[in-house]
């Protein structure tokens, strides 16, 4: 186990090692477990991420409770339920004084990815994990006509949730999606494979995009990639669709299931860099998607050129409006003021690093205030909607019900829907959510 003598922190900047997946030491059971004692040993000594997640609670609690109070009296199988509740927010690492380039190397996230990719390959995934983590199948069957109004049905009815509860572990209280007949890409069926359109490259970008709707925005939130869409050629900025998109794999990478995530990789990546190889650059309404894109696939796959450049030309759509704002070429004729909004900044757009520009764009409305809650939803991709996390999930959840509570806003958002809907379902005042992109288009009046 490890001895805690080095200091805190460094004088350089934090850096992401990539993930060795393809090893032959990844998997191997003992070394795994040798590296999971070393870095809980270090997270004991140290505790600041006691609040993030239920994950250093439940290892916390674990040494507190054990023999000796230390590490060494703590059983294996606790290390998998700290591995359990992980849901790879990617948090601690921008919190922890021990990630590279200091010589201990934490990468708590990393390790449990590890962790579950190890267990996904040798015991495979319940039945339940499996269709959570296939959105882009389910979507397609949930989506087809009769069958959406069917599901829509069932998910809203306290007898088809306790069914749901009863076979897959789906909790009754988790709040759950509806799915679209009318797709976004059936919406926006003419931008499809529209490479003709130009654009005025500033500031970074090239003033066009082809926006990658995901599984989540194409089936479940259609009107969010439309409000994009509008909002971005307000700007004067170009918007087209790929011919096709698969998942971009963030819910089996939480899973640990890296084979399916370099299916995806194998799926996405050529269609976009032919696109970022004609000049375009590339947006998405989901922050866990983008992120994907621009950490998570060039950690997994470091050698790829294709992925990097992917990689580099993949923004989040306030980045990107943010950037031409400051070369001049935003569209700040604003119609509609929009008053007093609580802003919940999802996790996997704060590890973005990329700053509050979310909140700076709404605030160029005029007669506008924004109280920013930089804290957990606890929805956390499919962690929120299993029955065994759920109690957590909603605990998670709830400084951040109250902070919007308190703050009696006008509207609520978040960046991310599936964390805005978590949220507003607490709230005392209901139908406040709304995403961010879709109050913007609002403002202009458009």
């Amino acid at each position: 186990m490890a001895e805690i003598k080095s200091g805190e922190g460094s004088l350089e900047a934090p850096e992401r090692h990539p993930l060795d997946w393809k090893s032959s030491d990844f998997h191997d059971t003992e070394s795994l477990h040798t590296e999971l004692e070393r870095v809980f040993d270090i997270c004991h000594g140290c505790r600041r991420c006691f609040n993030l997640c239920n994950a250093f609670p439940t290892l916390f609690d674990a040494v507190d409770e054990s023999e000796s109070g230390e590490l060494d009296s703590v059983s294996r199988p606790v290390y998998w339920d700290v591995v359990d509740q992980c849901y790879l927010c990617d948090m601690c690492f921008s919190k922890c004084p021990y990630v590279p380039p200091h010589p201990w190397n934490v990468d708590f996230p990393h390790l449990m990815l590890r962790a579950k990719a190890k267990r996904f390959k040798d015991k495979g995934a319940l039945l339940r994990d499996r269709v959570l983590a296939s959105p882009e199948q389910v979507g397609a069957i949930a989506g087809i006509p009769v069958v959406a109004e069917a599901v829509n049905a069932v998910n809203r009815s306290s007898a088809g949730r306790r069914l749901l509860e009863k076979t897959l572990g789906v909790d009754r209280r988790a709040p759950m999606p509806i799915y679209h007949r009318r797709t976004a890409r059936k919406r926006l069926r003419a931008r499809i494979g529209n490479a003709d359109q130009t654009g005025q490259p500033i500031a970074g970008t090239n003033g066009r995009t082809v926006l990658f709707a995901t599984c989540y925005g194409n089936r479940n939130v259609p009107g969010v990639v439309e409000d994009l869409t509008v909002v971005f050629e307000h700007n004067g900025v170009a918007v087209a669709l790929a011919m096709a998109e698969a998942c971009c794999g963030m819910p089996r990478l939480e899973l640990g299931d890296l084979e399916s995530v370099q299916r995806s990789r194998n799926a996405n990546i050529p269609t976009l860099l032919s696109w970022v190889q004609s000049g375009w650059d590339i947006v998405s309404p989901i922050p866990s998607c983008t992120l994907m894109f621009k950490q998570e696939l060039p950690l997994l796959f470091p050698d790829d050129p294709g992925v990097a450049a992917v990689a580099s030309a993949f923004f989040d759509p306030f980045d990107y409006l943010h950037r031409r704002h400051k070369g001049g070429y935003m569209n700040t004729d604003f119609q509609t003021r929009i008053g007093r909004v609580a802003y919940q900044v999802p996790c996997h757009l704060r590890v973005q690093n990329i700053g509050l520009k979310t909140r700076d764009i709404l605030l160029m409305v005029p007669d506008t205030s924004i109280e920013v809650i930089e804290r957990c939803s606890g929805h956390d991709g499919t962690y929120g909607v299993k029955h065994q996390y759920r109690d957590a999930s909603e605990k998670i959840a709830r400084p951040v019900i109250r902070r919007v509570n308190d703050a009696d806003p006008d509207h609520f958002v978040s960046d991310c829907p599936m964390a805005g809907e978590q949220i507003a379902q607490g709230l005392d005042k209901k139908g406040l959510y709304r995403h961010p992109i879709s109050l913007l288009r609002e403002a202009y009046g458009i």
